[in-house]
Order: structure tokens, then sequence, then C-alpha cells
């Protein structure tokens, strides 16, 4: 990164992070409200009443005082982090407090009652007359697009924040919290979340063959890219974005620089697709909304896009059904695209290694280079380790302790969550701030562009839906009450 000894991965910290948050929160369950002081922010007018503790034993700090704290935990935690990673202390912890400041604002913003309120009950309550209904995950959209402008205008500044712009090891330690949260959903639908793991795991396998195999021959046959240009650009549109490129190129031995233009190009159409999709979703798919959150995370192709992508499809439904008197759980619609692109993520080590010996064996054949099985744990996404024991550790809790147990679990994992939420804003924002347009075209990325656009937009997308509504129809998520 600067030149640097290199220090832990961002997937191991993301998954030590994460945890970290998740036995905090559980700290509750103990009667030690630990993280109690974290910040929430609700639907406002008057903004003297949009922050708040989330747990009311800290109300003495009021909105303001919460969210300074808020800052000072997350800064102390993250600079921490940035000092296992080898990263600059000092340009860190300046770039972090210009990120956490700039998103939690837009936050706020998107929180505003015209931008969030989604009911008719909610515009009456509020006194406003017209609303965009976005929930107040609209404060997602409005960080997302002041990094765009940040990243693409303000290109002194991004460099500047440079040290902290890393939304990946943001969305990974959301998603390892996210998992505890999750169990507490399941423990009380089991048999639903049952079959949205088995549907998901189904799905992807579909997905890998028909998208991966279909890319590689646009890129080969119609493009005349090289096999070491074709496999990273099929992995990284048809797989899981900058993950599989990444992973993709090591295992062929492709340039440094092939991963990296594919990885910026990922970044960029994420962005395109988190702008697009979740609308058509809210409004074509409100009637099929587990399919609406399966094809996020078969569509959109990074972690935190895909991630964001389902909150904002499930914010978009959610409202749209609860206009219409139906009211479903929170959760459940978020939780699909999670647990699809979980397994999405899983399988990224078996299909590096798949490429690796089929390289090795048939392709670049070198004499006593093979690919070894530990290629596959090497490739492995550790934070999905996270994310697997903290939603199996709350699950099985949820399922074998009294009510009242029970009860103070929900509580901490509320806490918990109001930390992922925070993690998911600064992802957002940061996404946008790494997509600079200019450059990348600079660099001659037109090409590599037009295979991507081909593809995303023309096939994979669509597809995605297809693949989504065959294995999702009529699964819904459960009724509040």
């Amino acid at each position: 990164m600067n030149g640097k000894s290199q220090g832990i991965s961002e997937d191991w910290l993301s998954l030590i992070i994460g945890l970290m948050v998740f036995v905090l929160a559980l700290g509750l369950v103990g009667g030690e409200d630990i993280l109690g002081w974290a910040v929430t922010t609700g639907v406002w007018t008057d903004p003297s009443k949009a922050l708040a503790p989330v747990s009311k034993a800290y109300a003495g700090l009021g909105g303001v005082g919460s969210l300074i704290a808020t800052y000072i935990g997350l800064l102390v935690l993250m600079t921490a982090g940035a000092a296992a990673l080898k990263a600059d202390i000092r340009r860190f912890i300046l770039g972090f407090t210009v990120v956490f400041w700039l998103s939690y604002v837009c936050w706020i913003v998107g929180s505003y009652a015209n931008l969030a309120v989604n009911t008719p009950a909610d515009m009456q309550k509020f006194g406003v007359s017209w609303s965009l209904r976005l929930t107040a995950e609209g404060g997602f959209v409005v960080a997302l697009i002041v990094g765009l402008i940040v990243g693409n205008f303000l290109p002194g500044l991004a460099e500047w924040m440079k040290e902290a712009i890393r939304p990946e090891l943001y969305i990974k330690i959301a998603i390892v919290i996210l998992g505890g949260f999750l169990g507490i959903v399941s423990a009380e639908k089991l048999s639903l979340a049952s079959e949205l793991m088995f549907l998901g795991l189904a799905s992807i396998i579909v997905a890998y063959l028909i998208f991966w195999s279909v890319v590689y021959y646009v890129a080969r046959v119609w493009f005349k890219f090289s096999r070491e240009w074709a496999a990273p650009l099929a992995s990284g549109i048809s797989v899981c974005g900058v993950s599989a490129a990444i992973a993709t190129g090591a295992a062929i031995r492709a340039r440094p620089v092939i991963p990296i233009m594919v990885s910026s190009l990922v970044v960029i159409f994420a962005v395109v697709e988190l702008l697009i999709l979740p609308f058509i979703a809210g409004y074509f798919l409100d009637q099929q909304p587990m399919a609406a959150g399966a094809w996020m995370a078969l569509s959109v192709k990074t972690d935190g896009a895909a991630v964001a992508s389902g909150s904002i499809t499930e914010s978009l439904i959610l409202a749209k059904a609860a206009a219409q008197g139906i009211k479903y759980q929170p959760g459940w619609i978020l939780g699909t695209a999670a647990t699809v692109k979980v397994f999405i993520d899983i399988f990224i080590g078996v299909w590096a290694f798949v490429l690796a010996w089929i390289w090795t064996k048939h392709i670049e054949v070198r004499k006593g280079d093979t690919a070894k099985v530990s290629e596959i744990w090497k490739r492995f996404p550790k934070f999905i380790i996270g994310y697997v024991v903290t939603f199996l550790i709350i699950l099985l809790v949820a399922l074998t302790v009294s009510a009242p147990v029970v009860a103070k679990v929900k509580a901490a994992m509320g806490e918990a969550n109001a930390i992922r939420g925070i993690f998911f804003v600064l992802t957002f924002f940061t996404i946008g701030v790494m997509s600079n347009f200019r450059k990348l075209w600079e660099e001659g990325i037109g090409r590599l562009a037009a295979v991507y656009l081909l593809c995303l937009f023309g096939f994979v997308i669509w597809v995605g839906l297809a693949i989504s509504l065959i294995f999702f129809a009529g699964v819904k998520p459960p009724l509040m009450g």
C-alpha cells in the first residue's frame, strides 16, 4: 500500500473487528450495556430529534453526545485496525474523521421526512404532504451520491482520504455483525430460513455455471481478449466482482495490472447498478420480495454494493407493502441478499482452485507446477467465518434459552445492528469516492468496459433475475405479529 511490510489482510481484520463488536454487544445479556452509547438516526423534521443513543440507559448523552461517542469509539477501533494493516496511522485518522462525519451527515440528511417516510400514517405524523418513501436508508443513497461527487470532482480530497477509503473492509465488518441479527430473525421462522439457504446455494451454482462460461466466451471470441484477460474479466462480471477478479488473476498468474483494471470496472458498474436496480426491484418485484433480494446478490458485483442494494430493496418493498396494509418482518429480504452473496463468496476459493488446476494442467504447463488444495483455504474469504459464527451462535441461543434471555439477546443484536448500519453508510460513501470515471477512461479501459456493459446489462442481470424468480418465486417474508 505504501511500500511498507505487509500487515494483516483486510479479510482477517474484518473478521476480528466484526466479532469484537458482536461480543461487546452480548455484554447486555450479562447485564453490561457496553454498546448502548451508539447513535441511531430516526426520521425527522426537527433536527434536534434526529439522533438518539440506541439504549435508554445512555439517554443522558443526548443525540449529539451519542454521535460524538460513536465517532470516538469507532475511531479507536478502526485506528487499531489500521495499525494492524500497516497503514499510515496519521493519514488514516484524518481520513477516517472526514469519512465518518461526511457519511453520517448524509445519513441524517437522507432521514429527513420528505425523503424517508413511507406510509400515509407517517406522513400525517410528521406533517408532510409528499415523500420519496426511501425510509431512513435514503441516507445510503445520499452518501453514495456525495461520494461520487468527491471521487469525480474533488480528486485531491479523495486522495487525501485514501487510507480510510476501504469499502470492502467496512462491508465485511457489517456482514459479520449482520449474521447475529439474521440469527434472531431466522430463529423465529426456522423452516423458512432453512429453505432460503438451500435455494440460495442452488441458485448460485446455476448462476456460476451459466454466467462464467458465457462471459468468457464473449471476451475471447467476440472481443478477442487473451485468456489472461478473459478469465479475470469473466470472474469479475459473473461471480463476485473484485474478490473474484483478484483471486482468478492470482490463480492463473495474470499480470497484476489485469485484476486491478477489472476491479476498477467492477466498482464503477456496481455503483451504477446500486443506483438503478433496487428501484427497479422495488417497483416491479414488490410481489416477489425474496426473489428481489436474491436478484441483488446475483447481479450486483461487490459485497458492499450487493448487500447495500439488498438493504435499499428491502426498504422500498417494505414501504410499498406497508402502504397497502401489509407489514412484513424486516430483515428477510436483506438476509436473502446477504445469504446468496455469502454462498457466492464461499465459492470464490473453490473456483480459483479449479481455474488454477486447469491452467497448470492444460494451458500454462510447467514442470512440477500443480495447484494445491490448500489454495482453496488461501483464497477463501475469511470474513464469512464470522458471518457463520455469529449467525449460528445467536440461532442456537435463541432456540434453546428462556424467553427473557431471548429478549436480552434481541436487544443486544439491536445494539450491534446500530453499529452495522454505520458501517453500511461508510461503505456507500467510500464506494462512491473510489469511482473516478475520468481516470479509468484515461487508462484505456474502454474495450474492457464494452465487454462489461454488454455482458452485465445484456445478459447477467436478466438471467440473474430469471434464476431468482425460478428459485424464490412465491417465497415471502413472514408478517409482523
